[in-house]
């Protein structure tokens, strides 16, 4: 088919408007909702991002915090916001990765109503366990629950949350019986782990590292698959004895779905300069974590795969919330 000249001058027109439109963006500050309140992990690390990402992008990025459901109202904001790169998600582990398996009737479709930006930073929790119970490490933690079966009790802040089905990986895949005792947030929990009220926890680092040097816990391992940068020493659960035991907390950006390519890509290299700056580094350290950085196809990819495990896991637990 031939195209007539005034044709073929509309097409180069149109698609100089798409690049000109690309190149241009943002024209106006963008809106980074935060699904937590403020003075948490996700709200530390989604400022920090936020800053840096604004002074890169030359528009003002705007932390706004919708905490609720952990996460849900976010995720529910951000799934039906225009798709024009505006606004955009420090999205949470449990609101697109754990709360899919664990809620029949969520609010939005974590695998299709967002695109993902990148990875942007991923922490361990942390196997403490009170100074009374009498296990140095975590071989000896798992003959001990063997030896006393549904006696040893783990705290978590709060049923469906990482440090939850942490313990119930910990059982199935150290094939132990340990009772979960849910408390509403970390704080509690921290204080009745330290007063002996339970034995054992799967938190973050930073809530319990000090409690830990101070001698009121004892840490046995991480939770991640490889050992955490910041606690060299420590190993892994894997290493003592539990194959193919990772759980950790990350943290990514993502857009409403439908977002252009052009703009996702802008974001992403943005995102990946700031993260790797030596202060981000620093301060995302403060809350345990390491800065990670990806393609989109990558964190699309890694946020199937937690899905899938947290299916599983919640599969063989039987573990529901509504």
């Amino acid at each position: 088919m031939k195209l007539s000249s005034p044709l073929i001058i509309a097409l180069c027109m149109c698609c100089a408007a798409g690049t000109v439109s690309a190149q241009a963006y943002p024209t106006k500050p963008i809106r980074m909702l935060i699904g937590f309140p403020p003075g948490g992990g996700t709200d530390i690390v989604g400022r920090i991002v936020a800053q840096k990402l604004g002074e890169a992008l030359g528009q003002q990025v705007i932390a706004d915090n919708r905490g609720g459901a952990s996460g849900q109202l976010a995720a529910e904001l951000v799934s039906k916001a225009a798709p024009d790169g505006y606004t955009i998600m420090m999205a949470h582990i449990a609101a697109i990765s754990i709360l899919p398996s664990l809620v029949s009737k969520l609010p939005y479709d974590a695998q299709k109503d967002f695109a993902p930006v990148s990875l942007s930073a991923i922490g361990p929790n942390l196997l403490v366990v009170h100074p009374s119970v009498p296990a140095k490490n975590v071989k000896e933690l798992i003959a001990l629950a063997r030896s006393r079966p549904g006696q040893l009790q783990y705290a978590s802040p709060g049923a469906g949350t990482v440090q939850h089905l942490a313990g119930e990986l910990f059982k199935l895949q150290a094939r132990v019986d340990i009772l979960h005792v849910p408390y509403k947030g970390s704080g509690q929990s921290i204080v009745d782990l330290i007063a002996g009220h339970v034995h054992m926890d799967f938190d973050s680092v930073p809530p319990v590292i000090n409690h830990v040097r101070q001698g009121k816990l004892r840490a046995l391992a991480v939770t991640s698959a490889k050992r955490f940068s910041l606690l060299p020493d420590m190993p892994t659960i894997e290493e003592a004895g539990v194959p193919g035991f990772d759980m950790s907390t990350w943290w990514g950006i993502v857009a409403p779905s439908g977002v252009s390519k052009d703009i996702i890509a802008r974001l992403n290299g943005e995102m990946i300069k700031a993260i790797r700056q030596p202060d981000v580094k620093e301060k995302i350290a403060g809350v345990g974590a390491e800065t990670v950085g990806n393609t989109p196809e990558e964190f699309a990819a890694y946020i199937r795969t937690e899905t899938e495990k947290y299916a599983r896991i919640v599969k063989a637990a039987s573990i529901r919330l509504d």
